[in-house]
């Protein structure tokens, strides 16, 4: 991380990051999900939320993107995930999402969320979440 001469070494140990956090917040997608008759073979909006704590080795100490974690790869591999198949249930597709980044390298914490904002007109959604903590 390059650190301007005049505040290096002027932030105190105790204001030390103690953790990285990138997410991904409430990407819309069109999935065939749910049980109900009219819910099968009909796609309704989905938002998923995942949120990726990392460790300093993974989070980017400099100004490149090659050293940064690809939000591009979040977003493809969960709307890959999502458009891959039909899903009776939100649990199902949230396990392959968290699944799926879990077992990348760097990643210390992680919390994935779906929910349904079309369900009931007197609710803001219905969802699901995991998460690690």
């Amino acid at each position: 991380m390059t650190i301007s001469p005049l505040l290096d070494g002027l932030v105190p140990a105790a204001l030390a990051p103690k953790s990285r956090r990138i997410f991904l917040q409430d990407f819309d997608l069109p999935v065939d999900i749910g049980f109900h008759d009219f819910e099968v073979g009909n796609p309704q909006r989905l938002l998923v939320t995942v949120e990726v704590w990392l460790d300093e080795a993974s989070f980017a100490a400099e100004d490149k993107a090659s050293v940064a974690w690809n939000y591009d790869f979040l977003r493809s591999e969960i709307e890959r995930l999502a458009q891959g198949r039909r899903f009776n249930l939100q649990e199902t597709l949230v396990r392959e999402i968290y699944q799926l980044i879990a077992a990348r390298a760097g990643v210390t914490g992680l919390r994935v969320a779906t929910r349904k904002p079309d369900i009931y007109s007197d609710c803001a959604a219905v969802g699901v979440e995991l998460s690690s903590f």
